[in-house]
């Protein structure tokens, strides 16, 4: 498979992905579980979550509208190191920054936490190995 079509299932997925993110404060009830936080630590999580969304989803359309140019020796390649590099520790903080506690023995958070782990993978493998192509 040519790794254009990679990028642009890449990108697909990093859309729906900032999508998803539309459905979060109605998933985990936010507006119960947040108001028992400060004001500021409320507004951190609603902003930082927006811009999160956003760099996701213009990820997404950076790869499905460029894949051609993301496959160029000099800014492609630099840009798909970076993003490598980022869904890399995105891959790292699935095992490291949650607690097993949320989804050990519970068959859900188990099958989403493993999906995402794959999907940070692949995102990964998909990024940098148009980096490596070049080096």
């Amino acid at each position: 498979m040519q790794m254009a079509l990679h990028l642009k299932i890449a990108g697909a997925i990093l859309v729906f992905l900032a999508l998803v993110h539309v459905v979060f404060p109605i998933y985990f009830k936010w507006k119960e579980e947040l108001q028992r936080i400060s004001l500021i630590n409320r507004q951190l999580i609603q902003v930082h979550t927006f811009f999160i969304a956003l760099t996701v989803f213009l990820m997404g359309l950076l790869a499905l509208s460029y894949p051609d140019e993301l496959q160029q020796a000099g800014m492609g390649t630099g840009i798909c190191l970076a993003l490598g590099l980022f869904w890399s520790v995105r891959f790292v903080i699935q095992f490291t920054g949650y607690s097993s506690r949320l989804w050990k023995g519970k068959r859900f958070e188990t099958i989403v936490h493993v999906l995402f782990a794959f999907i940070w993978a692949y995102l990964s493998f998909v990024f940098l190995n148009i980096y490596f192509l070049w080096v």
